[in-house]
C-alpha cells in the first residue's frame, strides 16, 4: 500500500521468539496478539502481528533465523550440539576471514601477494588440522586396538566383536592393521556425509542476478560486495574432496610407513609398496598445489568437481587398495618378524610377564605425531609472520622448518657428507633454537597493507597486532590437539583399567599424549589466572564508573547508591569487553603459543614427562600430566554439553553463543568440514525478501515505499552483509538501524578486511541517498557489553540506561537496566523511526537511464 514503510527486524544470537521481536504484549483482559508467518518456514521465517491494519504507516516484520543455530528441545538440538565437536575446524575456517589486506575484488588477489600467501598457508593449516583428527583416530584403531591389544581380555573391553583379531590368521604380521584402518576411514566417511548434507546452504542463490550485483554498479570497495560470497557449493565439494582424500592418505600412511620401516619390501611386496607410496605422495602434492589455485579458492555457485577432483579420488582409492594389499601379504625376509614387536598376551592379568614392561606401541607413531605437530607450529608461525609483516617475514619460520629436520638427520647420521655429531648433542637441544628462530617472524614490525590508518576512535586498531589469523587458527589447533589427546587417553584408559601411562599393562598411550596432558593442566591454571585478572579489571572499572555516578558529597539515598552500584557494574562490563577483552585473549594466546612450542619440543625429545632428572620433580610432573590427560578425556564431552546448553538455555546462549555465531557466520571458504554457515541461508533470504518487496508494483497491496533494516547484535552483521549485496536502486529505499552492534570493537578489529576503518565506510556510502544523507542510524548504551558506537559516518544515538535511578511516572518498581536488549522500546528509537519513516515516504528522484 502506498505510503507504507516496513521495519524488518533481525534478532541476534539469543534466538529471540518472533512475538518478542515484534514487541507483542497483551492488553489488560485480552490475549496476546499472535505472530503471523507471512513468508519462509518454521526454520527461517518472516512474521508480522495479526493486529496489523491496512492504514498503518509503519509495519513491523520479524525475521527469525535462530532455528539455524538453536531450536526447540528436540533430538535435532542434540545433533546440532555435536557440531560443537568440530569447533577446531570452525576456528581454522574463521582465520581465513581474519586476514588484513584482503582485496575488495576477489579476482584481484594473487597467490604471491601478502593476502594470497596467507590464504594458502591457512588452507594448508586447515588441511593439516583434518589430518590431526585423522591421526588421533588412526592411533585408536591402528595402534591401540589392532597393534597393542593382542588378547581376548583386552579386546573384550571394546564394544563390538573385536575378539577375532586375537586369533588365527589375524594375529600374523600386520593383518590386524587393516581392520584398525576402519576407525579413521569410517570417521572420514561420517564427516563427508555430514558435510555433504549441509551443502544446501551454499546452494542458496541471492535475489539479484550477477548482472545486477553491486560489483557491476561500481568498483567493489568491500569483499562482502562479491555476489558469489555466499554461493560456494562447488568450491565446498572440491575442497571437501581434497580434505577427505588427504585424510585417507594420512590414515593409511601410518601403518604403511611402519611396515616399510620394520620390514623393507622385496619382490612382490616391493612391487605393491613403492607404487602405493607414489600414489599417496601424488594425492598430497596435488592437494597442496590445488589449495593455492583460483579454481578452488574462487566461489562460483554450483559447479562440477572437475577432472582434478576425480583424479584425486581415483589415486586415493588406489593408494588405500595398495596399502590394504601390502598389509595382507605375508612378512618379508628383510626385516624382523612383526609379531615379535607386538606386546605379549596376558599383560593385563600379569603385568610381570616378560616383555610387558616395554613400550610396544606401533613403531614410529610417536615420531609421526611429534613431527606433525612441529610442522603445524611452523605453519602457524608463518601465517602470523606473513599476515603481520609481509611475505618476506616467512623466511624465519621457513628456515627453522628446514634446519630442524637437518639437525635431527645430522644426529642420526643420515647426512653422509657432514661430520659426525657430538655424542652429547641431543635432539631437544636443537628444538628450542629452531622454534625460537621461527618466532622471530612474529616480532618483526608491522608493514604494508596490514598497517591500518589512524583509528577513528580508541580501541579500533587491529586485533593482536595483525596476527589475528594465527591467533584464531592457533586456538583451533590447541583445541584439536586436546581433542585428539583426550580421545587417545580415554581409549587407552578403557583398555588398561585406568592406567594408560603404565607400560606394564601392555597397552600404552602415545608419548606426546602425556606431554599434551601436562600442557593442558598448565593452560587451565593460566586460564584461572586470566579470569582473576579480568575480575580485578572489572572491579577497578566498576569503582571508576561508580565514582562518576555518585556526587562528590555523596548526597544520594541508600536506594540510589545501590542503583548506582548496579549501573556501574554494567558500565564496567561494557568497558571490560570493549577495551580489554581482546588484549586479555592476546595474552592467553601468547601463553598458548609458548606451551605449544614447548610441547612439540618435549615430544621430539622422546622422553616421558615423569623422566625428569631433577630430584623430587618426576612424581609431581607425572601426576600433573596424568591429571591433565584425564581432564582431556572429558573435554569433548564437556564442550558438547556446553553446546547443548547453548541451544537449549537462553542464559548460556547469551554468554557463550555469541562466539559460536561469530564462527558459523562466515562461509566455509577454508575448511569444508566445519559446521555450516547460517548466513549462507539467512543473507540470501533477507536479500530476496527485501528486493522482492521493493520491486512490487504501485497498485500491489503488499507494496512498501521503503524498508528499515533493523538489526540487533549479530543481526546487524547480517543486515550489513545484505545491504552490501543489494543493487543501488534498492539501497536508495533502505535505512539501516543497528543496535547492540559489535561492528567496530569486535568485527572491525578481528576482521579488518570487511569491517575495519577502511572498509566499513563502504556500508555508509552504499546507504547514502540522492540528497547525501547517510541512511544509517546506530543506537548504543553505555551499559551494553556488546554494543558500541560505530564511527563510520553513520548517525550515532546514545540510549540512556536505565531511564532513571528510581521509579517515575507513577511506577512502583525501578526502571529496568536493559543493557543489551529492549532497544525498540526506547524513546530515542521511536523518535528516530518516525523521522526515518517520513524521509523514506518522500518521493525519491528516479535514477538516470542505465544507472542504478
Amino acid at each position: 500500500m502506498a505510503g507504507r514503510v516496513l521495519e524488518l527486524r533481525v534478532h541476534g544470537v539469543s534466538n529471540t521468539p518472533p512475538a518478542q521481536v515484534l514487541g507483542l504484549t497483551p492488553a489488560p483482559g485480552e490475549d496476546s496478539p499472535r505472530p503471523w508467518l507471512v513468508a519462509g518456514d518454521e526454520v527461517t521465517g518472516f512474521y508480522r502481528s495479526t493486529a496489523v491494519r491496512p492504514d498503518d504507516s509503519v509495519v513491523v516484520e520479524a525475521y527469525s533465523w535462530g532455528q539455524l543455530t538453536s531450536g526447540a528441545r528436540t533430538a535435532r538440538d542434540v545433533e546440532r550440539a555435536l557440531w560443537t565437536l568440530l569447533l577446531p575446524f570452525t576456528l581454522a575456517n574463521v582465520a581465513l576471514h581474519a586476514r588484513p589486506g584482503i582485496p575488495a575484488d576477489p579476482d584481484q588477489e594473487r597467490w604471491g601477494s601478502r593476502s594470497g600467501i596467507t590464504a594458502w598457508l591457512i588452507r594448508l593449516f586447515c588441511l593439516s588440522l583434518t589430518g590431526t583428527l585423522v591421526l588421533a583416530a588412526t592411533g585408536i584403531g591402528v595402534d591401540l586396538i589392532a597393534w597393542q591389544c593382542v588378547d581376548d581380555e583386552c579386546l573384550r573391553r571394546l564394544p563390538g566383536p573385536w575378539e577375532f583379531l586375537a586369533h588365527g590368521w589375524w594375529r600374523q604380521g600386520p593383518h590386524a592393521l587393516v581392520v584398525g584402518l576402519a576407525v579413521p576411514l569410517g570417521l572420514l566417511v561420517l564427516l563427508g556425509l555430514l558435510a555433504w548434507r549441509t551443502y544446501q546452504y551454499e546452494a542458496e542463490m541471492p535475489a539479484a542476478p550477477a548482472a545486477d550485483a553491486p560489483t557491476q554498479d561500481a568498483p567493489a570497495t568491500n569483499p562482502l560486495q562479491d555476489h558469489t560470497f555466499w554461493c560456494g557449493e562447488g568450491q565446498l565439494r572440491r575442497s571437501g574432496v581434497l580434505h577427505l582424500c588427504v585424510g585417507a592418505a594420512v590414515a593409511v600412511a601410518v601403518p604403511l610407513g611402519a611396515v616399510l620401516a620394520m620390514d623393507p619390501p622385496l619382490g612382490v611386496r616391493a612391487v605393491v609398496a613403492w607404487p602405493t607410496v607414489g600414489l599417496l605422495v601424488a594425492v598430497v602434492t596435488i592437494a597442496v598445489v590445488a589449495l593455492g589455485r583460483p579454481w578452488l579458492s574462487r566461489r562460483a555457485g554450483d559447479t562440477p568437481l572437475g577432472a582434478w577432483s576425480v583424479t584425486v579420488i581415483v589415486l586415493t582409492c588406489a593408494g588405500i587398495g595398495g596399502t590394504v594389499l601390502l598389509l595382507l601379504l605375508p612378512d618379508g625376509p628383510a626385516g624382523t618378524p612383526l609379531a615379535q614387536l607386538r606386546p605379549p598376551a596376558g599383560c593385563l592379568r600379569d603385568p610381570a610377564t616378560a616383555g610387558c614392561a616395554i613400550d610396544h606401541s606401533l613403531p614410529g607413531y610417536d615420531w609421526v605425531i611429534a613431527w606433525y605437530g612441529t610442522g603445524q607450529v611452523f605453519l602457524l608461525a608463518a601465517i602470523a609472520a606473513v599476515s603481520r609483516s609481509g611475505r618476506r617475514a616467512a623466511a624465519a619460520p621457513l628456515a627453522a622448518a628446514l634446519l630442524l629436520p637437518l639437525g635431527f638427520g645430522w644426529i642420526a647420521g643420515w647426512l653422509p657428507a657432514a661430520p659426525a655429531a657430538p655424542s652429547w648433542l641431543d635432539g631437544w637441544m636443537l628444538s628450542a633454537p629452531a622454534l625460537a628462530l621461527a618466532g622471530v617472524g612474529l616480532l618483526l614490525p608491522r608493514t604494508g597493507p596490514a598497517t591500518p590508518a589512524t583509528p577513528r576512535q580508541p580501541h579500533a586498531d587491529l586485533a593482536w597486532g595483525g596476527r589475528g589469523p594465527a591467533v584464531v587458527a592457533g586456538f583451533g589447533w590447541l583445541l584439536g590437539i586436546a581433542y585428539g589427546a583426550g580421545m587417545l587417553y580415554w581409549v587407552t584408559a578403557r583398555l588398561t583399567d585406568g592406567s594408560p601411562t603404565d607400560a606394564g599393562a601392555g597397552v600404552v598411550a602415545p608419548l606426546p599424549v602425556m606431554w599434551a596432558g601436562l600442557a593442558f593442566a598448565v593452560a587451565l591454571l593460566a586460564l584461572a589466572g586470566l579470569a582473576l585478572r579480568a575480575g580485578l579489571l572489572f572491579y577497578r572499572l566498576r569503582r571508576q564508573e561508580y565514582a562518576e555516578l555518585v556526587p562528590a558529597g555523596n548526597t544520594l539515598s541508600a536506594h540510589d547508591r545501590r542503583r548506582c552500584r548496579d549501573v556501574s557494574a554494567f558500565r564496567a562490563l561494557h568497558r571490560l569487553v570493549g577495551e580489554h577483552a581482546l588484549r586479555l585473549i592476546g595474552w592467553y594466546a601468547a601463553l598458548g603459543a609458548l606451551l605449544g612450542a614447548l610441547g612439540v619440543a618435549a615430544a621430539l625429545s622422546h622422553r616421558a614427562p615423569d623422566a625428569a632428572t631433577v630430584t623430587g620433580w618426576p612424581t609431581i610432573i607425572g601426576t600433573v600430566a596424568d591429571l591433565g590427560d584425564a581432564l582431556l578425556g572429558w573435554l569433548p564431552v564437556a564442550i558438547a554439553a556446553v553446546g547443548l546448553l547453548v541451544y537449549r538455555n537462553d542464559t548460556v546462549r547469551r554468554s557463550v553463543g555469541v562466539l559460536w555465531d561469530i564462527g558459523t557466520f562466515w562461509p566455509r571458504a577454508a575448511h569444508p568440514l566445519a559446521p555450516p554457515s547460517y548466513a549462507e541461508r539467512a543473507v540470501p533470504e533477507l536479500q530476496t525478501r527485501t528486493a522482492g518487496l521493493l520491486a512490487l508494483g504501485e497498485h500491489d497491496p503488499r507494496r512498501v515505499d521503503g524498508i528499515i533494516l533493523s538489526g540487533h547484535s549479530q543481526g546487524t552483521v547480517l543486515c550489513a552483509a545484505v545491504i552490501l549485496q543489494l543493487p543501488a536502486r534498492w539501497r536508495q529505499r533502505i535505512w539501516f538501524f543497528s543496535y547492540g552492534s559489535q561492528l567496530t570493537r569486535l568485527y572491525g578489529r578481528i576482521f579488518p578486511a570487511y569491517f575495519g576503518p577502511e572498509r566499513l565506510p563502504a556500508l555508509t556510502d552504499a546507504l547514502r541517498g540522492p540528497s547525501g544523507w547517510p541512511g544509517w542510524t546506530n543506537f548504543w548504551r553505555p551499559t551494553d557489553p556488546l554494543g558500541w558506537q560505530v564511527a563510520a559516518g553513520e548517525r550515532d544515538l546514545p540510549v540512556p540506561d536505565p531511564d532513571a535511578l528510581h521509579p517515575t511516572g507513577g511506577e512502583v518498581a525501578d526502571p529496568p537496566i536493559r543493557n543489551h536488549g529492549g532497544y525498540p522500546d526506547a524513546a530515542e528509537f521511536r523518535r528516530e523511526r518516525a523521522r526515518v519513516t517520513w524521509l523514506l515516504r518522500r518521493p525519491v528522484p528516479a535514477p538516470r537511464e542505465g544507472v542504478d
